[in-house]
């Protein structure tokens, strides 16, 4: 028998799967097209949310600290997920695998001391700014 039949013989679930859900996917995008609204009126394509108009544009722009939390909690996150796929397996690890959890969660550490230390995670405003705007705003008094 040629490869490509046997592989097709020992994987014709899986290939029946994936030819189903093409399949699938392909009807309802079809059907969504013929079946779907095609109402074109200016009311149409403008927003509404809850009964409330909306106002300005929904494009708001981000703080880069917005994404800086994000990318934190995620790499952080996915650690916890290590640091418990090793709590499951601790028996079968021994004292190495303890040794090297150690390591890890110090590592993790020595990284969130760094964001704390560097202001990463600082969503308030430095006081150093405010500060010296205050000095500024006296001395700018005194001057008049």
């Amino acid at each position: 028998m040629p490869v490509a039949t046997t592989v097709f013989v020992h994987h014709w679930a899986f290939s029946l799967f994936f030819v189903g859900a093409i399949a699938l996917c392909a009807l309802m995008l079809l059907a969504a097209f013929f079946l779907g609204g095609k109402a074109h009126a200016r009311a149409k394509n403008t927003p509404y949310e809850s009964g409330i108009d909306s106002v300005g544009s929904a494009r708001m722009r981000l703080s880069v600290r917005f994404y800086l939390v994000a990318m934190f909690f995620v790499i952080f996150d996915v650690e916890a997920l290590y640091l418990y796929a090793w709590s499951v397996s601790v028996r079968e690890n021994g004292w190495s695998g303890f040794i090297e959890a150690a390591v890890f969660i110090f590592v993790l550490l020595a990284g969130l001391v760094y964001l704390v230390r560097t202001g990463a995670l600082n969503w308030a405003p430095s006081r150093s700014r405010h500060c010296n705007n205050r000095d500024s705003v006296a001395s700018t008094k005194s001057h008049q």
